[in-house]
């Protein structure tokens, strides 16, 4: 299992510890030469249009398409607005996932958050059944789902953080800043299914 992390901008190195740690291979990705022999791509928070004007500039936008139309891509808070089909405004968009998204739906960096989230579909991959502890940053909202999008989280008053469409994830908040790694292990099962390898070749922790 070879998993990359989209580093042009954002917190990618956060991302590539947890997977160390669950024993995976890493790649960081600047270019399209390195989406070859990856399993799945994580786009990583940070800020959107600067994603996005980025990916632009180092001509990444139409092979992260392609790339994203056979492995598994899980976008997580600027990553999701990213992946996502509308968020709102004019700014460069991969156009990919049915979910129509709020940028810094919540407010200002001082009105980042933490709140533990009922998540049933990490019982796919983890005997814990726990809250997860979800961390909001200047996050996103998801505002709205198409039909094939299944919801995996929502707030208390029900408004939507975390999606799921298929070999597509997107996550509102910020599974690499705490020590569980359960969302990354869902991660890992989607790109083991996609890619059609056996599960514990991902989950090899």
């Amino acid at each position: 299992m070879n998993i990359g992390i989209l580093a042009l901008q954002g917190d990618f190195i956060e991302h590539q510890q947890v997977l160390e740690r669950l024993g995976v291979s890493t790649r960081q990705v600047r270019l399209p030469a390195h989406l070859e022999g990856l399993n799945g791509l994580i786009i990583p928070g940070g800020e959107s249009t600067t994603i996005g004007k980025l990916a632009t500039e180092f001509g990444l936008m139409e092979p992260l398409r392609a790339f994203a139309l056979s492995h598994s891509v899980w976008g997580t808070c600027a990553g999701a607005i990213f992946l996502s089909k509308d968020a709102r405004r004019p700014q460069p968009l991969l156009g990919l996932m049915d979910i129509e998204v709020q940028r810094n739906a919540f407010g200002r960096q001082v009105e980042s958050f933490e709140i533990d989230l009922e998540v049933p579909a990490l019982r796919r991959v983890s005997d814990d059944v726990r809250p997860f502890h979800a961390v909001f940053i200047r996050a996103p909202l998801i505002e709205r789902v198409g039909p094939e999008v299944e919801i995996l989280a929502t707030l208390p008053d029900g408004r939507i953080v975390a999606a799921r469409q298929g070999h597509w994830l997107a996550t509102s908040f910020h599974p690499e800043l705490t020590d569980d790694a359960r969302f990354h292990r869902l991660f890992l099962q989607m790109a083991a299914e996609t890619a059609r390898l056996p599960l514990d070749t991902a989950l090899s922790h």
